[in-house]
């Protein structure tokens, strides 16, 4: 029994290495992040400023500059001080995929009762760190509700 459990950590443990170590294409978390919210901000007003990307991700103007610099230089935006900020099409691919990442965990979420607003807090928690075979699986799984008339 104790030798099952002391499996079970080892394998757990590298489970959380291997999570850990996920090949994104050179991309951080906090990278996605931007990436989404510049992408939410041109779709909502046409463009994205620093001051915006500042203010809803509640960083340092520095910090945001700092942060397309790297962006711009992984091929994800086109970023030239004060001449504004677009994605580039790697850079809409990444943006795109976390919202619809967004999109389907926080369906799944409110369709198990959870209200919106913590649905979304979750989601943007759980959407960085899904495996693409499970999200794949969720959206089957939401279509299938949907399509059977159990969820709204």
């Amino acid at each position: 029994m104790a030798r099952k459990k002391t499996e079970h950590k080892a394998e757990r443990l590298e489970s959380i290495r291997d999570a850990h170590n996920a090949e994104k294409g050179g991309r951080t978390t906090r990278m996605e992040d931007y990436l989404e919210v510049i992408y939410e901000l041109i779709q909502h007003k046409g463009y994205a400023t620093t001051v915006d990307i500042s203010s809803y991700l509640n960083v340092s103007s520095p910090s945001v500059t700092k942060m397309l610099q790297r962006l711009s230089e992984s091929g994800h935006v086109n970023y030239e001080k004060y001449r504004g900020i677009t994605l580039t099409d790697s850079g809409v691919a990444v943006a795109k995929s976390m919202h619809d990442r967004h999109g389907v965990l926080a369906e799944f979420l409110m369709m198990i009762g959870v209200d919106e607003d913590t649905a979304n807090r979750d989601a943007e928690g759980i959407e960085h760190h899904l495996h693409p075979e499970t999200l794949k699986k969720l959206e089957e799984f939401v279509k299938l509700a949907k399509s059977q008339g159990l969820a709204r």
